[in-house]
């Protein structure tokens, strides 16, 4: 019986190869204007159905709850009318979004008067895997529709009423604009071999795999995989207010970073803090998290001044909470900030908070995460934010994409060279 579930599963996803391979070359010549009626008709069609949409998004929301998961994971399935109408607002931005396919990145002329051009083209079928967040559903898709790729979505078990609701008004919006049903395909199995098929590239169907959650998964994805991968990684990330900050500012930022909603990858979760304003500024950043409702896990040095907290254990400088739960330290400056961060961060976001432009400069030179941020909350690592209309994911890898992965890292690129007559002596 399971090698009949495993060959009907593989039999499934190697059509599903076949589908988003035969859409991804009409896709890839589709107008801006086709591509952008297609996100428009998205858009309407996911308003027009948000009642459905809530209705399968209790269905696993109380699923979820019978689980006995955190709250957190929770607070990432849940869909509100709120929700839904920036969703949609999403897809909108991205159809404002210049279309990067045909763009010339750049060009020249040589000596012998060949004319060379770098110019954005699809990638061609993105494989997305991801845990739990129903909206990662429409960003991806349209995400990918906008940058002329065909996309297979596999979403978490948690999300998959939610998400399948979702995506039925994304293939509405296709069909609306005359573009192929299969460029936007979500897989309707919850079986774990669907992802192993995923990695597996279904035969050179998929291009590239972009997975989006949890550490475990992201493990997976990187082991398995034989195509290339925008990994994703957890977000451990920190904040280094220091003796040069705004005490006022550090706190609204460092309260903020956390709480504003702590299940997402741009949540702060250790806070690093000059041990020169321990006397000032320490109590109150404290005083300000756990007002919040934030739990503040911290070194022996700092319970001796605040006995009340949670002692920190040395694992918890590689623990990415999701949760209303923080690590704090106190640092020698901007060298130990600096220390500290290039040994536990996971290369995802980073903020300072100083007014001496020196520790500032320091700070943006020596760390390498995908972004850092000066005077501003780390939950400003998002696409949207960053006025990329989405991302599927920030990625925190080094090659190709790094940081939020919107439309122009979901191109790649070839070279058109213009001529008159040359041959090589």
């Amino acid at each position: 019986m399971l090698d009949q579930v495993k060959t009907d599963i593989d039999s499934l996803m190697a059509e599903i190869g076949r589908n988003a391979r035969a859409a991804a070359r009409p896709l890839a010549i589709a107008t801006a204007d086709q591509k952008n009626r297609a996100l428009e008709a998205m858009a309407a069609e996911i308003l027009a159905h948000r009642e459905a949409i809530l209705a399968a998004n209790a269905i696993d929301l109380a699923n979820a709850k019978e689980s006995g998961v955190a709250a957190s994971f929770i607070d990432r399935l849940t869909l509100t009318a709120e929700r839904i109408e920036g969703i949609a607002g999403a897809i909108r931005d991205i159809a404002a979004l210049k279309d990067p396919v045909g763009d010339v990145i750049a060009e020249w002329d040589r000596p012998n008067g060949l004319h060379i051009e770098r110019v954005r083209t699809p990638l061609g079928v993105i494989g997305v895997i991801y845990e739990s967040r129903p909206n990662v559903t429409a960003d991806a898709g349209a995400l990918c529709l906008k940058a002329g790729n065909a996309v297979i979505l596999r979403g978490g078990s948690d999300s998959v009423n939610s998400s399948q609701a979702i995506h039925s008004c994304l293939v509405a919006g296709l069909k609306a604009a005359g573009l192929p049903e299969h460029a936007i395909q979500y897989v309707p199995v919850t079986d774990r071999a669907a992802v192993g098929a995923m990695l597996s590239g279904l035969g050179g169907a998929i291009d590239v795999i972009v997975p989006r959650g949890g550490k475990s998964l992201v493990a997976r994805v990187q082991s398995e995989a034989r195509v290339p991968v925008f990994a994703h990684l957890e977000g451990l990330c920190h904040i280094y207010v220091d003796k040069s900050a705004d005490l006022d500012m550090a706190k609204s930022i460092v309260v903020n970073a956390k709480m504003r909603r702590t299940g997402v990858c741009g949540s702060m979760e250790t806070l690093l803090i000059d041990r020169a304003i321990a006397d000032t500024h320490l109590a109150p950043l404290v005083e300000g998290l756990v007002a919040a409702g934030c739990e503040v896990r911290a070194t022996d040095e700092i319970r001796a001044r605040i006995p009340n907290l949670v002692a920190a254990t040395e694992a918890d400088w590689s623990t990415e909470y999701l949760d209303a739960i923080l690590s704090i330290s106190l640092v020698d400056g901007i060298s130990g900030a600096i220390e500290h961060i290039n040994r536990w961060s996971s290369a995802h976001t980073e903020a300072v908070v100083a007014e001496d432009p020196a520790v500032v400069e320091r700070f943006f030179t020596e760390i390498d995460s995908a972004i850092l941020l000066h005077n501003a909350s780390t939950q400003f690592a998002d696409g949207g934010e960053f006025g990329m209309g989405g991302e599927i994911g920030i990625a925190t890898g080094k090659m190709h994409a790094r940081g939020p992965v919107g439309v122009e890292q979901l191109t790649s690129f070839k070279y058109r060279v213009r001529g008159t007559g040359q041959v090589r002596p």
